[in-house]
């Protein structure tokens, strides 16, 4: 992890996360919905209908309505209860809410139609006793997110909560991480192959040039996407 510079050591707190909610600083957020999910679809659901995805870190993601339309099964986890609100909200989608009995303090939000589940908690505290395993997973802005510290459990966890036939959407981001202290943090490819690569094939599918002018502002001069498809294998 030497090449992740001074990231190494960053921690982000859950308070700055809610903190990011509450100020409306939430330029991760993308209101159209992501084009490497639109473009890749096919390679998420692989021809199969019926599927349970996981949305890790899911935030107010867009895409989560689009999938359930489709006629699968969404769960996501976050930690800003009023993210998980403006979801249902912004997409006028009834729902209930319910505590999660095993882990203190979490709640689960439910469509009425009962095909999205959002639960509101630490990811950590997730398992797959208390939210089953999943055929599909988008993982973007997620592990970026994830403090570098952190990243050997947060792969744990998502190995437990994949069926062995499942794929993987993780999109990455590539720029110099010695000029910005993230979130979102650099993730080398080589970590991943570590993280991921004694149970999972691993592709690099698309670099996306993603640079903006808010990235100017952090004071990078490239700033990109990358996609990869994990494949686990039985």
């Amino acid at each position: 992890g030497s090449d992740i510079g001074s990231q190494k050591e960053r921690v982000v707190t859950e308070e700055e996360w809610l903190q990011k909610w509450e100020m409306g600083n939430i330029g991760f957020h993308k209101e159209q919905g992501h084009p490497l999910l639109q473009k890749y679809l096919d390679v998420l659901l692989n021809g199969r209908s019926g599927l349970r995805i996981f949305f890790p870190l899911c935030g107010k993601a867009v895409e989560m309505k689009w999938l359930a339309d489709m006629g699968h099964s969404v769960v996501g986890v976050e930690v800003s209860e009023q993210a998980v609100k403006e979801f249902f909200s912004e997409h006028s989608l009834p729902y209930c809410e319910e505590p999660v009995p095993e882990i203190s303090g979490a709640k689960m939000f439910q469509s009425t139609s009962g095909n999205i589940s959002l639960y509101c908690c630490s990811i950590y505290d997730l398992s797959s006793s208390i939210v089953g395993k999943f055929d599909g997973v988008w993982d973007r802005g997620a592990l970026v997110a994830v403090n570098p510290c952190d990243r050997q459990r947060y792969a744990s966890l998502m190995i437990n909560l994949v069926e062995k036939n499942s794929s993987y959407l993780l999109v990455t981001v590539s720029y110099d991480p010695n000029k910005h202290k993230g979130p979102p943090f650099y993730v080398p490819e080589s970590e991943i192959q570590s993280l991921f690569g004694n149970c999972c094939e691993i592709k690099c599918l698309e670099k996306v040039d993603d640079f903006s002018e808010r990235h100017r502002q952090w004071g990078l001069d490239y700033f990109l996407e990358v996609l990869y498809k994990l494949k686990f294998v039985a």
